[in-house]
């Protein structure tokens, strides 16, 4: 009962904070996500830290991932140029040459754990600042669409709450067994159909956006959001650990909470710009 309250608190707390500063306006958008960005850097760099030999810089390279994020904010917004991005292709160029003078046992480790992290957290999570933010057209404030990036979690959430209930019930066929044993494709196929209904009602809200393009969206982020769930599964059985941290009580980690929005952003980004804003 204790856990079951724990864990209660902490979602309506953590939904309550994403809501808010999603809201509110572009710059409290930037600011949360440029935090949760920090905080999925320092959990996957200390999830990797050590693994295969690998000796990571996890404060610079954390840092540096906020940074990438905060460029991709003032580029979408047409707040800064192209040479926002000079001290994050710094950074990266530093990746490489700091291992030129230290001993490492295997330097491509490094290398590619850096990597990886600053792909999978800090890029991924920089793609929802060109879904939300667009330049401004006669004034130097950003354009600040909150629309896309809300149907965002809200599709995910209820795929997830729709795939878990539909799966408990009526789940016999697995969907990716090796990877996670619970999953059906029962569930897989409950979530969808959740998740369609729901974007009628983003299409009703939003009518600009014909029901048929709400769908195609709706259909991408699940399917993604689904193999984002998997990814991060994987790459927990490589690790053998549970969760990825422990930041949120009852819920893991960081990682844990936007598994499935990481790979679903980047996904939901080109169906936008492709059949949606075009």
């Amino acid at each position: 009962m204790n856990n079951f309250i724990k864990r209660t608190l902490t979602g309506i707390i953590f939904v309550g904070i994403l809501l808010g500063g999603i809201f509110y306006n572009a710059y409290s958008f930037a600011v949360l996500f440029c935090i949760i960005t920090g905080l999925a850097l320092w959990e996957f760099y200390g999830l990797l830290k050590h693994y295969e030999n690998a000796a990571l810089h996890r404060l610079i390279s954390t840092f540096g991932g906020m940074y990438l994020f905060v460029a991709c904010f003032l580029k979408a917004g047409g707040i800064a140029d192209n040479l926002t991005f000079l001290p994050y292709i710094l950074f990266l160029m530093y990746v490489f040459i700091y291992e030129l003078y230290t001993k490492a046992v295997n330097p491509i480790n490094n290398w590619a754990f850096t990597l990886l992290a600053q792909i999978y957290c800090a890029g991924l999570f920089s793609l929802l600042n060109f879904i939300a933010v667009q330049p401004a057209q006669l004034t130097h404030e950003p354009i600040y669409t909150p629309l896309f990036v809300l149907a965002i979690f809200v599709f995910v959430w209820l795929n997830d709450t729709g795939a878990f209930l539909v799966g408990s019930m009526i789940g016999r066929r697995k969907l990716f067994e090796r990877i996670s044993p619970k999953k059906s494709w029962e569930g897989f196929w409950g979530g969808l159909v959740i998740v369609l209904i729901a974007s009628q009602g983003f299409a009703w809200y939003v009518p600009e956006i014909s029901r048929l393009q709400w769908l195609g969206l709706a259909t991408t982020i699940v399917i993604f959001a689904t193999w984002g769930d998997l990814t991060e599964s994987l790459l927990k059985r490589t690790l053998g650990v549970k969760d990825s941290g422990n930041m949120l009580p009852g819920h893991g980690g960081i990682l844990d909470r936007f598994d499935s929005v990481l790979m679903a952003s980047p996904a939901a980004f080109c169906y936008i710009e492709l059949f949606i804003r075009n």
